[in-house]
This record gives C-alpha cells, structure tokens and sequence, in this order.
C-alpha cells in the first residue's frame, strides 16, 4: 500500500502564489509517476501536471508558465509551484501516485484564489 498525503492548500489573492507538496510513504518502491491534478464541483477531475521518475514534465495548456512541478526522488515527494493564480485555479487539488499497475490518491487540499 502507498499513502499520499498533500499539503500546502490555502487562500490567496489573485496573482499570488502557492506551493503545494505531496508526500508518498509505505511501500514507494516502484513508484514511476506523480502527477498533480484538480476538480472543482460539478466537473471532473482533471490533469494540471505530471512528472515522470525520469523527470519528464507536461502541463495542462492553462497551467503553462505558471506552474511548475518538481519532484524529489528520494524523499518521494511531488512539488507544484503555482504563480500568478486566478480565480479559475480555484479547486481541489489532488496527488496522484502511480506503482507498478496500481493507483493512488491523496484526500486533496482546497486552492482558492479570492481577493
């Protein structure tokens, strides 16, 4: 079993910035991907960026140089910088973490962006 755990949620105002960071524990050998992605109520969840354990990146076209994801190998953890936020990066956002052929899901942690 693996659990995600996220942190770093929060309110701020338009054009500032957060960093998220999702941490992977137990069995994290094996673990090939990370990725961040979020949903907001009535829509579904969808992918805002992901790292592969070789460091390839991809962006969601709304996140793209605004975002960044990082990631530490070995402490198994996922970092998302987020610049210049807008209302419309308001949402729950999600860990998702892949071992091997199953997946895993952190419980989420709530961006608002609000003046």
């Amino acid at each position: 079993q693996v659990q995600v755990v996220e942190s770093g949620g929060g309110l701020v105002q338009p054009g500032g910035s957060l960093r998220l960071s999702c941490v992977a524990s137990g069995r994290t050998f094996g673990i090939s991907y990370m990725g961040w992605y979020r949903q907001t109520p009535g829509n579904e969840r969808e992918l805002v960026a992901d790292i592969t354990s070789d460091g390839s990146t991809n962006y969601a076209d709304s996140v793209k140089g605004r975002f960044t994801i990082s990631r530490d190998n070995a402490k198994i953890t996922v970092f998302l910088q987020m610049n210049s936020l807008n209302s419309e990066d308001t949402a729950v956002y999600y860990c998702k973490v892949r071992r091997l052929s199953r997946v895993y899901w952190g419980q989420g942690t709530q961006v608002t962006v609000s003046s």
